[in-house]
């Protein structure tokens, strides 16, 4: 639909269940039936902050999504792009560009936990809630869209700081791991004005991380 131009941003589309879903680095994306697998589109529009603060957005959209069904829930952003719940991973955003627009695609374990091996994992039925996939995307579409509008009017700095407010603190322990399996390991420090994570070593050098998977602790 991007490709051919008739996607009107605020437009989702939302599968049943899917046969070639992928993750970050093009890892492989379990999707039973019952779980959130969507998309939507966002234009790209003179004046609008970079496209890939779109992660950003999305990750506080799903983030207050999860909270209006989970809110007693333990919750946690993470850079870059990871909602946790119960220290565990429950959602996968996934960013492209295709021509003037950004598709968002996003995934919620909403019934079904997948085993995903080397990672905690869980879903808003574990956690307690009853709301389904449909229910989830009706508010998710609702909420995805006011932050829509607080990135292009109150800019990436503002999206930034709410985001780093339910993320994990400064001074935080972390390991970060490239494409390659190196890690480095350091103080969290914040992120730059662009979104990069920073990580302060342990002899005192800031280094700004702008791909890869982190763990905590």
């Amino acid at each position: 639909m991007a490709e051919q131009g008739s996607a009107a941003e605020g437009f989702w589309l939302r599968a049943e269940k899917q046969i070639g879903g992928v993750g970050r680095l093009g890892r492989k994306w379990e999707s039973p039936v019952g779980n959130l697998y969507c998309s939507t589109f966002v234009d790209i529009r003179a004046g609008d902050p970079a496209p890939s603060s779109l992660s950003f957005v999305a990750g506080l959209a799903v983030y207050e999504t999860i909270r209006s069904v989970l809110p007693g829930a333990e919750m946690m952003l993470k850079w870059p792009n990871d909602v946790l719940v119960s220290q565990a991973k429950i959602c996968g955003i996934l960013l492209e560009r295709v021509k003037n627009q950004v598709v968002v695609g996003i995934g919620v374990n909403v019934a079904v936990t997948p085993e995903v091996e080397g990672r905690l994992v869980t879903s808003l039925a574990a956690e307690g809630a009853t709301i389904d996939a449909a229910g989830f995307l009706s508010r998710l579409s609702d909420t995805f869209a006011s932050f829509i509008n607080v990135w292009r009017d109150q800019g990436f700095p503002h999206i930034l700081a709410e985001w780093q407010k339910l993320a994990h603190p400064v001074g935080s322990t972390i390991t970060t791991s490239d494409e390659h399996g190196d890690k480095t390991t350091g103080q969290f420090a914040g992120l730059s004005v662009d979104g990069a994570l920073c990580l302060r070593k342990a002899d005192g050098t800031l280094i700004e991380i702008r791909a890869g998977d982190i763990s905590i602790g």
